[in-house]
């Protein structure tokens, strides 16, 4: 049987990392050993990053939705269950951009929120 030569092969796989370690300092960016070690590490904190990015935008849209309802003498707590009362479904994101661009759309949301919550926890 005749004998594999993976000159080719490997080339091409080292090839593909250095694309990867593109901009990297150092010898990372140019030894295969080092190079592969840091792009694995890097693809994990993409992965990671990416479900964490989920979260830490929630978190902003939440911060800017309890700024924009307390100064309507509301809660966030209390206006997101006034909303789920008033049978109104609007995620967090869009809530938080009518707060800043559309503020006369985001107080009738505040108003109708304030409507359906029982007259002692509205004020």
């Amino acid at each position: 049987m005749a004998r594999v030569k993976r000159g080719v092969t490997a080339h091409a796989k080292h090839k593909k990392v250095l694309k990867l370690a593109k901009g990297f300092y150092g010898r990372r960016k140019n030894t295969i050993r080092t190079a592969k070690a840091a792009v694995d590490r890097s693809m994990q904190y993409a992965y990671r990053d990416r479900k964490a990015k989920k979260r830490t935008f929630r978190a902003l849209w939440i911060q800017r939705l309890n700024a924009a309802v307390r100064e309507h003498g509301l809660t966030y707590s209390r206006f997101i269950d006034g909303l789920n009362k008033a049978g109104i479904t609007v995620d967090r994101k869009v809530l938080s951009d009518l707060a800043i661009h559309e503020p006369a759309a985001f107080t009738a949301l505040v108003d109708q929120a304030k409507a359906a919550l029982p007259a002692q926890q509205a004020a």
